[in-house]
């Protein structure tokens, strides 16, 4: 997803989804799961005090780099509302100007919608990694390496690393993968300064997060954070959504067991199905990914809703 002030018409975009009629905004961006919006009320400028956007998550679901037929219901809610609480945990700037019908946003919209700053996005995923999984897993296993840092010899998936490391990739266009890169290749991009505190701010997160969820009774193994340039406060800024499951592998502390896949608090019931006999679907051809089965979409569901509340401590409703 982009904040940047160069948004163009959605048409030309993003993805081409049914768009919401909000009075004094209007739809300029749709991104995989979320939607933005510009204020064309200028009352709207001035009460969020600076240029802002509406950022409007949605019940979409991809998988594959596919977006999904099927929708998950509330998970719009939910990823917002976990976005915000942990908004409220970590001491860094981050872009939420208001996240309530008070605050300015549509009573359309509200527990799914935040006005936020509008920025300047650096062009890098940030990432970091405190276990081994996923594609860090792949190249470690061919190389002994992540992003090319060398990492001790004897892991296994699910190994948890001394400190954990920032890991970044380059942003892909929508329906592309994101291409880890080393830590060279952000200094090249974006320059020494800003690359050293982007690599501060993710493990700073990072390592915040890790101890809040390890309190209860779930591993933060890795995340994707995102940021960006602040021209009112000449800051750099966390956007985007931050410690979700859509944005962070969790796994059970209770169920933890190194040298295997972890089960994960995310859309892990999506991809196992897709991938199976059941779905027909090759992942590899130019087919859309069949609907999913009203079982699938009801325990994904009851995945995100498990991570918010053991998270939060708060009952989703």
């Amino acid at each position: 997803m982009t904040e940047n002030s160069s948004l163009e018409p959605a048409a030309t975009k993003g993805l081409k989804t049914e768009t919401l009629d909000l009075p004094g905004w209007k739809h300029v961006y749709s991104g995989k799961v979320r939607d933005l919006y510009e204020p064309v009320d200028e009352s709207i400028r001035d009460q969020a005090g600076q240029d802002c956007v509406l950022v409007v998550a949605s019940d979409r679901i991809s998988a594959f780099d596919h977006v999904l037929a099927s929708e998950i219901p509330d998970k719009g809610r939910i990823l917002t509302q976990l976005s915000l609480w942990w908004f409220d945990q970590l001491d860094v700037m981050h872009h939420v100007l208001a996240s309530t019908v008070e605050g300015g946003v549509p009573a359309a919209v509200e527990g799914r919608a935040m006005i936020c700053k509008k920025l300047e996005m650096f062009p890098v995923e940030c990432i970091a990694r405190g276990y081994l999984t996923g594609s860090g897993l792949l190249e470690y296993n061919a190389s002994g390496t992540v992003c090319g840092i060398p990492l001790p010899p004897g892991l296994v998936d699910g190994s948890r690393l001394e400190t954990a490391i920032f890991t970044p990739s380059a942003k892909a266009d929508l329906g592309e993968h994101d291409e880890n890169i080393t830590y060279d290749a952000v200094v090249a991009m974006v320059g020494d300064d800003i690359a050293a505190r982007l690599s501060e701010l993710t493990l700073k997160i990072y390592n915040t997060a890790e101890k809040i969820a390890r309190e209860r009774g779930i591993i933060l193994a890795d995340t994707k954070v995102e940021f960006g340039y602040d021209a009112v406060s000449g800051a750099i800024t966390l956007g985007d959504e931050v410690l979700t499951p859509d944005s962070s592998r969790f796994w059970d502390a209770g169920t933890y067991e190194p040298g295997k896949a972890q089960p994960s608090y995310d859309k892990q019931y999506v991809r196992d199905w897709l991938t199976s006999a059941e779905s027909g679907w090759d992942r590899n051809s130019d087919t859309p990914p069949p609907a999913l089965p009203e079982e699938v979409v009801s325990r994904t569901r009851g995945r995100y809703v498990e991570a918010y509340e053991k998270l939060t401590g708060k009952a989703f409703s």
